[in-house]
């Protein structure tokens, strides 16, 4: 499989300097945007077109920037979007060289222009929106749902301690906006087998979960030298999560878990 390039890119194209909108008229705080453009129907290849907004009738996020030119200057520039709170992912991109969501970065933080680009090494469906089938794919391939034979005790709700709940804080957290696995060069290297750090840090999630019981199977699937071991402990993945989670951390006890399942 091939992760670094474009549905529909030509062989050995570059990326092209595109087109600048003028700036809008009036405006006194002005904001440069240079963002990746990428139509498949057009065939040319992808290209950075330049935009302009102004921050005093603009919100405060990349997010409202990209909404602001959307609504009032490129109607043809392609974002996925949905909660604007931080929860849902779908805004995920790379923002100023860094894999972030843009409904949580502040444009003022910002200096100088503003780079947008698609999520690191995923194929792009349009601009800045990348194809997430194989990353999807691979999270349902650790079967991420509760796994238990025995019935639950009195035919109710399984019941945790407070202690047995503490530990998914860290990990139910995650919500899929694969920032981390884009960032991840072993990701980018082998994608086709690597499960990459978003599908490992849940499927860690699903192992120190006390009401599931089905820790060894879960565990058999993982020790393969492709799906886990693949991570070279480069920490992109801890470093670039919105949420503030850490699933270098998560592999690291996972493989902890492996050896010491063998004594």
């Amino acid at each position: 499989m091939s992760i670094g390039s474009s549905f529909g890119l030509p062989k050995n194209s570059r990326l092209r300097s595109g087109k600048t909108w003028p700036a809008p008229l009036g405006a006194h705080r002005l904001k440069e945007l240079k963002i990746y453009r990428f139509d498949p129907d057009a065939n040319d290849g992808p290209r950075l077109d330049t935009y302009f907004v102004d921050l005093d009738s603009c919100g405060p996020m990349v997010l409202d920037a990209l909404i602001a030119i959307k609504d009032q200057i490129d109607p043809t520039l392609t974002f996925r979007r949905s909660c604007r709170e931080g929860v849902c992912g779908s805004c995920a991109m790379n923002i100023d060289g860094m894999n972030w969501l843009a409904c949580t970065r502040a444009i003022e933080d910002i200096k100088g222009y503003v780079k947008i680009y698609p999520l690191n090494h995923m194929l792009v469906i349009k601009d800045l929106v990348p194809d997430l089938t194989h990353a999807i794919a691979q999270y349902a391939s650790i079967e991420p749902w509760l796994k238990a034979e025995s019935p639950p005790p009195g035919g109710r709700e399984r019941l945790q301690s407070h202690r047995e709940r503490a530990a998914l804080d860290g990990h139910y957290e995650c919500i899929l906006c694969f920032c981390c696995t884009g960032g991840c060069p072993s990701w980018w290297w082998n994608a086709d087998r690597y499960l990459g750090p978003a599908v490992l840090l849940q499927a860690y999630r699903w192992l120190v979960d006390s009401r599931d019981e089905a820790a060894g199977e879960r565990l058999d699937s993982l020790e393969d030298p492709f799906r886990l071991y693949r991570c070279h402990t480069i920490l992109n993945c801890s470093k670039t999560c919105p949420k503030g989670l850490n699933p270098a951390r998560d592999i690291a006890l996972i493989k902890k878990m492996l050896v010491e399942r063998q004594f």
